[in-house]
């Protein structure tokens, strides 16, 4: 029996019994597409097509079709990428650390950010097979592959090693952890359809009966996910944040920078999931199971999390000056004050400030300004991606390297092909599969015979 508190709303709303949820998250996947959906799919296409010209012309022309110079080595491309791998750091968080803590309020949200995670590290996978410039070369010499070249390995001293080791984990225990999310509901859908549909949903879910003992190897196999997903949390962006962290150049070479990249990263994580979940909410007609409850929780945790990344960008600051290595401090007065100020003040706007006014209970359980301060916040997310890669690669310690970074139509090519690759990928799956896991919220409703005595 499931008991809650009458003090605190509850997290499904409209009265809604076990059927009503099947019916309301089923009919989504059994229905015929809506207009909204198509022209989403539509525009999220043509982004694609647009994108892939420039992703074509990278592959056969190669990166110096980018704006990178001797100087600026790293720029748009790595920026992206730490950029979208932060965007998936959400769904881990919520899939697993929550579920841990037992907190019920993730059960609506949590299958939509898990599927946000696996097309994130889809979309910033791209970039450093991309970067290496002919790709079928030698893509696959970035894993320690026997051969039969002698002793020719890769270096596990790199942090892009790591790199590797990290992202690959990470994306395959968020597969498995999503995919065995799904098996219940795909049941669910397999029992209700007929004729081709159900030989593909009946296949999808693997033979699942519902039976007690298969419940309780789900529960099993998901509290083990769990477990191994938790530490994902915070040793993938750490690892990232070493790619930067281990060098010598200056703005670079500090120790913060772990949890300052894990912190931005669940921040712009739960950002991009009310994003979406705001336009899936109201899309699909999910209001009474994503909820002002829910939107409220996130956007406390994007309070604390922007509070964290704010106090992150004044302590470099503060150890710059206390350091008192002039390189040091020049990097961040050049950031603020330097050819890319305005790329550092967007910045300090878009994380710092703005989360700031979800104090306001009005703010916070608006959904025009929630929807509004998401997309700042990703914004601000990656200028600071940009100022960090770029301010402090185009201006070192030689005064006769210094040079500017200029994107070009490539590098702006395919950054528009991920945002096409990412939405396709996230409106195709939210047509074809459930897009909110029915069996958790089930387990979050109050029980029949409190329904019946009111």
């Amino acid at each position: 029996m499931q008991v809650t508190s009458s003090v605190r709303e509850p997290l499904v709303t409209g009265g809604k019994t076990y059927k009503d949820v099947t019916h309301d998250v089923a009919r989504q996947v059994e229905g015929k597409p809506t207009i909204g959906w198509m022209l989403g799919l539509a525009v999220s296409i043509g982004v694609l097509l647009l994108g892939s010209i420039a992703v074509g012309a990278t592959v056969w022309e190669g990166i110096g079709m980018w704006g990178l110079n001797k100087t600026v080595g790293w720029a748009w491309d790595i920026t992206n990428f730490v950029w979208w791998v932060g965007i998936g750091h959400a769904g881990t968080l919520i899939s697993a650390v929550l579920l841990l803590f037992r907190q019920k309020w993730r059960t609506s949200i949590n299958r939509a950010a898990e599927a946000m995670t696996i097309f994130a590290v889809i979309c910033a996978a791209m970039f450093p097979v991309l970067h290496m410039g002919r790709p079928w070369l030698g893509a696959y010499w970035a894993l320690p592959l026997p051969n039969v070249f002698g002793s020719l390995w890769v270096n596990f001293n790199s942090p892009l090693l790591w790199d590797v080791f990290a992202i690959s984990t990470y994306f395959s225990v968020s597969l498995v952890f999503w995919y065995i999310g799904l098996i219940p509901d795909f049941a669910t859908i397999r029992d209700r359809a007929t004729g081709l549909r159900k030989v593909i949903y009946g296949a999808l879910s693997f033979g699942w009966t519902g039976a007690a003992k298969i419940w309780m190897r789900y529960e099993a196999v998901s509290l083990i996910l769990a477990g191994l997903a938790t530490p994902l949390v915070l040793s993938v962006h750490t690892i990232v944040s070493f790619d930067f962290a281990t060098s010598v150049i200056p703005g670079w070479h500090t120790t913060i920078f772990p949890p300052y990249f894990v912190a931005g990263a669940i921040f712009s994580g739960f950002a991009m999931v009310l994003t979406l979940m705001l336009i899936t909410r109201k899309l699909f007609k999910l209001e009474d199971y994503i909820t002002m409850v829910h939107i409220e929780l996130m956007n406390i945790v994007i309070i604390i999390t922007g509070s964290i990344v704010g106090i992150a960008y004044i302590t470099e600051f503060f150890i710059a000056w206390y350091s008192g290595v002039e390189a040091e401090q020049y990097a961040f007065i050049n950031r603020a004050f330097g050819p890319y100020w305005w790329a550092y003040w967007s910045m300090m706007t878009c994380n710092v400030i703005s989360p700031q006014l979800f104090w306001f209970k009005k703010i916070r359980t608006s959904i025009v300004f929630t929807f509004a301060l998401s997309i700042v916040v990703n914004i601000g997310m990656w200028f600071e991606r940009f100022v960090i890669i770029v301010t402090s690669l185009h201006r070192d310690f030689l005064p006769s390297s210094w040079a500017m970074f200029y994107p070009t139509w490539a590098d702006v090519g395919v950054y528009l092909f991920t945002f096409g690759l990412f939405f396709t990928l996230f409106l195709l799956f939210a047509k074809f599969f459930p897009v909110i896991n029915m069996a958790e919220v089930k387990s979050v409703l109050k029980s029949s015979s409190e329904k019946v005595n009111k």
